[in-house]
């Protein structure tokens, strides 16, 4: 259930959920159960849920002939020009980006839309945002058609370049950025595609520990860099799944700066220094698994569904999935990289082209993966990793 439901205001930037696009167009793919089951939790105001579609598909599903024709003529075998910048080039992304393609590719087959596609992200690490800066400015300046920026840069600077970009006719849509965290009147870009940083990964990732644990241990954290918005957002969500499990206590938390060796380093710091863990929450997926490495050097066992070090991650990537079956790691939380990549073409396709109002926040569902669930969540990313046509 959405919680925005019962909100009078909640359809001020209207809703992805009642969009055209995907009531029309995807109806008879929702219905059938395509998306790997997971609930969405929304929070804040003008929001909207948005759920997988198909991602292993065999084409778009169109309601009926009139319908498509109709589309096919408002599209008129236009060419949407797109720039996709993520903050660095990583698996996850590569997931997304896949994702996108098929989606792409399933829209121009249904409607004739053409494409044509950019990526560029900063080069040596996550805080090279002026790079980032310099290319949203230069997609601006070509008069791209849309860009889409996950960032970890300033949020005030990152707004005036979004103004200045859409100022000049280029639509600015974000991605995987945690918005829940930046007052909604000051955000300048089309929709912001991602999910809640605090209750759908922060939040799970701890009451996943708490339960895991009988609501009783200790607990490192393996956390991305001081200031970080994504850091800030999943820290609110543990430390609510905290209060509510009084039994579970931090003992040591590190920087592990969203990279395996760095978290490999963080963790062997914090395993030296705390000899009595039982549970480890890497921020995301890589700084997990470096966690998992520094488990494997001290000799200690790793969590076998009764008793050892209970280590969960969050991204969803494939190599996590991979380590869960072997039992290097726990659990991870999926954020959802197939669903985002699907989600804002369908944004981008119903804003320039059906001329929506799409909802300015589109929240995907999430889910924490384990060996329970493990083959389902692999499949699903899997049937996104090979679209029928890349861009």
């Amino acid at each position: 259930m959405n919680l925005d439901e019962s909100r009078p205001d909640r359809d001020r930037r209207g809703s992805s959920r009642r969009s055209f696009l995907r009531t029309s167009v995807l109806a008879g793919v929702a219905a059938g159960g395509s998306t790997l089951l997971g609930a969405c939790m929304v929070e804040g105001k003008n929001s909207a849920s948005s759920g997988g579609t198909a991602a292993g598909g065999g084409g778009v599903v169109v309601g009926n002939s009139d319908y498509q024709n109709a589309v096919t003529a408002i599209v008129n075998g236009r060419t949407l020009q797109l720039g996709f910048t993520p903050p660095i080039l990583s698996e996850f992304f590569n997931q997304m980006e896949n994702s996108a393609f098929q989606r792409m590719s399933e829209l121009e087959k249904a409607f004739g839309v053409h494409w044509k596609w950019e990526r560029s992200a900063p080069t040596g690490n996550f805080n090279a945002v002026e790079q980032q800066v310099r290319i949203v400015q230069t997609w601006g300046s070509r008069k791209l058609d849309a860009v889409l920026v996950c960032t970890g840069a300033n949020f005030a600077t990152m707004q005036g370049v979004y103004q200045q970009v859409a100022a000049g006719g280029t639509k600015v849509f974000q991605f995987n950025q945690p918005v829940e965290l930046y007052p909604v009147e000051q955000i300048n870009t089309v929709s912001n595609i991602g999910y809640d940083n605090r209750y759908q990964s922060g939040y799970l990732a701890g009451t996943f520990i708490a339960k895991t644990l009988g609501g009783k241990g200790n607990l490192l954290q393996i956390w991305g860099p001081p200031g970080s918005d994504w850091s800030t957002a999943r820290q609110i969500g543990l430390d609510r799944a905290l209060k509510e499990n009084p039994g579970l206590k931090v003992v040591g938390k590190a920087n592990g700066g969203y990279v395996r060796d760095q978290g490999l380093n963080a963790a062997q710091d914090l395993l030296t220094r705390n000899t009595d863990v039982n549970a480890i929450y890497g921020e995301n997926e890589d700084m997990a698994l470096g966690a998992s490495q520094a488990v494997d050097a001290r000799g200690l066992k790793q969590w076998d569904g009764k008793d050892g070090v209970v280590i969960i991650g969050a991204d969803g990537l494939l190599s996590g999935m991979s380590a869960i079956r072997t039992g290097k790691l726990t659990a991870s939380i999926d954020v959802g990289s197939v669903d985002q990549g699907r989600a804002f073409i369908d944004a981008i396709f119903g804003s320039l082209v059906l001329g929506e109002q799409v909802a300015q926040i589109i929240n995907v569902p999430t889910r924490v993966v384990t060996k329970t669930n493990v083959d389902a969540a692999e499949a699903y990313i899997n049937g996104a990793l090979k679209p029928a046509k890349t861009y």
